[in-house]
């Protein structure tokens, strides 16, 4: 059975000779390239295209067509070879965009059978006239296929030119494939006329042709409590005011020493004057994942910054307005002529004339946000996307963890329609509390108990059903403390589906022995590692990602319980135990100011929507959406039959 990839999604390779069959809607040049394990493309040899077909493993198409065949034998590419791209490149001639074509498909298919092992339709293309359509890496001894999809809207040059070959050498080798799959004499086209393919790489920019580089943003506001770079949380906020998602701006991350695989140049614009249309992944990083949550927290900074400049130029308005009225109130001439009205008016005019040039960049800079949602939420893999995206209905168990997780929506009130996706990166190395208390907010105030209650575990519930969903199958355990029982509707899913590590703790003795044997693997654990024997863990440890959800605290809880509880937040996550407790501060009063350094090592949700985080920036009150699968939709369920179908497979 084929697999369909979507973007970003990858599949395994068991079988060494495989084909890499393309179907294009137009004649387009096929290629390979070769590149190490960062993506890097050095040397003589990184590129397999007509005029040089024969690459070690890796044999190209010979001509212009809509359909390639690539032979590939893995066991003969080079071992300093870690990454095997299929790339589609659109000649002179013909169209100048991808957009304006059907969409090709690319397969990788058994040699001798001719069976399909995975397939990939490169959907959402536009001004690209390159593309990165998939590629082959080599992870861990093992070989495995990625649906990449990554355009250029400047052509093959600046293709090359992203993986690292420098600007002159990238242009030649593009005009040497150029040159070998449609000949010059043929099409009539010289080598400067030739944009598509080769890109403006190879005549070196004057001083006064080179673009100014863009500023980069300023730093973030240091803000206490950061438990580490890149993770969106709440930090402490002693003085009432709210705690502020933390984390290092990520086109500042540093993952590796080596610089991370720059942004892809943006598409054309639409028309001239206009901003370049959006395209997803449009960030720095090490892979398309990586890409979209870079692009995504720029997304979020980007909106951050255009409000508050908006808010300080009504706010500079409002306060000139104020000083005009006060300086035309106390002038005796104003009062005694009858020119006050005048005066008056003449400052309101003034106020509503900088208010409405506020307004005018406000709202072009929302467009242009608007317009990248558009186009980044439909691309984002599962971990990143909402439950009504269309990814989860073709999603599988990954072979991999994910890089980071959704937690629901943010947006502003200037436009609440605009919702940010809020992600946190994996492993979490902060416990999260969704908020079931009446207290946090006013929408909380106005439900029922009951229902909040309900919908708070609803909202753990499918936090714990992503987790699991997004993990390999055998990489992630699930535990549930519902002492009283009171969470069982909701957790019924879980239950039935049979991917709890143990059916849900009930009673004071049920969380005693629960606590007793996370905290026992947390010791285990972290004494391994202090030893350096990490593999002479006892055989009853399990070393898969631990997440435990407390329903109901501190209900069935003693003062040993507590404890531990205290312990497993501080230590657990260094270790691979995550702490999810679903809980009303205000019950937990009882222990006084004992508990206050749990509440705040966590990061508080609410089950509905509140303004209660800030950025690190200015300081926006931002609301925070939960994310719940649609009323009605069965896409938990299917994500859970996914999961315990791929244990079973994989159980010995």
């Amino acid at each position: 059975m084929t697999a369909e990839l979507v973007r970003g999604q990858n599949h395994p390779v068991s079988q060494s000779r495989v084909e890499i069959r393309v179907s294009a809607g137009t004649p387009v040049l096929a290629l390979a390239s070769l590149a190490d394990e960062q993506g890097r493309l050095s040397g003589s040899e990184v590129l397999a295209h007509p005029g040089a077909r024969s690459l070690p493993g890796v044999r190209a198409p010979g001509e212009l067509a809509d359909r390639h065949i690539f032979a590939v034998d893995l066991d003969a590419v080079a071992a300093d070879v870690h990454r095997v791209g299929v790339l589609l490149v659109l000649p002179p001639g013909g169209p100048v965009r991808f957009g304006a074509v059907p969409a090709s498909h690319v397969a990788v298919a058994d040699p001798d059978g001719g069976t399909e092992i995975a397939g990939y339709t490169l959907t959402g293309l536009d001004a690209e006239s390159a593309v990165i359509a998939l590629e082959l890496y080599r992870r861990q001894g093992a070989w495995k296929v990625r649906a990449v999809g990554q355009g250029y809207a400047d052509g093959l040059g600046a293709l090359l030119a992203d993986g690292g070959l420098p600007a002159p050498a990238a242009g030649e080798l593009a005009a040497d494939a150029l040159r070998t799959a449609v000949p010059v004499k043929d099409t009539d086209v010289t080598l400067a006329a030739m944009p598509t393919l080769v890109g403006d790489l190879r005549a070196p920019q004057t001083p006064d042709q080179a673009p100014a580089p863009a500023p980069e943003p300023p730093d973030p506001i240091p803000v206490s409590g950061v438990p580490y770079a890149g993770t969106p949380g709440p930090a402490p906020a002693g003085d009432g005011s709210p705690p502020t998602i933390s984390y290092t701006h990520p086109r500042r991350r540093r993952t590796s020493s080596e610089p991370p695989e720059p942004a892809p140049r943006p598409a054309a614009a639409a028309e001239p004057g206009q901003p370049p249309r959006p395209v997803a992944g449009d960030a720095s990083g090490w892979s398309m994942d990586e890409r979209l949550y870079n692009q995504v927290w720029g997304m979020f900074e980007d909106l951050a910054r255009t409000v508050a400049a908006y808010r300080s130029a009504v706010e500079f308005a409002d306060s000139r307005m104020d000083r005009e009225l006060d300086d035309a109130l106390s002038d005796p001439r104003h009062r005694l002529g009858g020119t006050g009205n005048a005066a008056r008016d003449t400052a309101r005019a003034r106020r509503e004339e900088l208010v409405a040039q506020a307004q005018a960049v406000l709202d072009r800079d929302l467009a242009q946000l608007i317009a990248e949602s558009e186009v980044v939420e439909p691309a984002l893999p599962a971990p990143y996307a909402r439950w009504d995206n269309p990814v989860w209905h073709g999603h599988r168990t990954p072979e991999e963890g994910p890089l980071a997780l959704r937690l629901g929506d943010l947006h502003l009130p200037e436009r609440p329609d605009l919702r940010i996706p809020m992600l946190v990166r994996l492993p979490l190395e902060r416990g999260l509390w969704i908020d079931n208390g009446r207290t946090g907010s006013e929408a909380a105030m106005a439900m029922d108990t009951d229902r909040l209650r309900r919908a708070a575990m609803d909202m753990a519930v499918a936090h714990a059903v992503r987790l699991l969903a997004v993990h390999p199958a055998d990489r992630f355990s699930v535990h549930v403390i519902d002492a009283a029982g009171a969470g069982a509707a909701s957790l019924a899913p879980l239950v039935r589906a049979g991917v709890l590590a143990a059916p849900p703790a009930a009673g004071a003795a049920g969380v005693t022995r629960t606590l007793a044997e996370l905290t026992r693997r947390v010791d285990l654990v972290q004494m391994a590692l202090r030893a350096g024997a990490p593999e002479d863990l006892p055989p009853d440890v399990d070393t898969a990602e631990q997440l435990l959800i407390v329903h109901d605290f501190p209900h069935g809880f003693d003062d040993r319980a507590v404890t531990q509880l205290r312990y497993l937040a501080d230590e657990g996550a260094s270790v691979g135990v995550h702490l999810l407790m679903v809980a009303d501060r205000d019950e937990a009063s009882a222990y006084g100011p004992l508990l206050d350094p749990l509440w705040r090592s966590l990061m508080r949700l609410s089950p509905v929507p509140d303004n209660h985080l800030a950025d690190p920036w200015v300081q926006h009150a931002w609301t925070f959406e939960p994310n719940l699968p649609p009323q009605g939709s069965r896409v938990l369920d299917q994500a859970l039959d996914r999961v315990a179908e791929a244990r079973r497979t994989t159980r010995p």
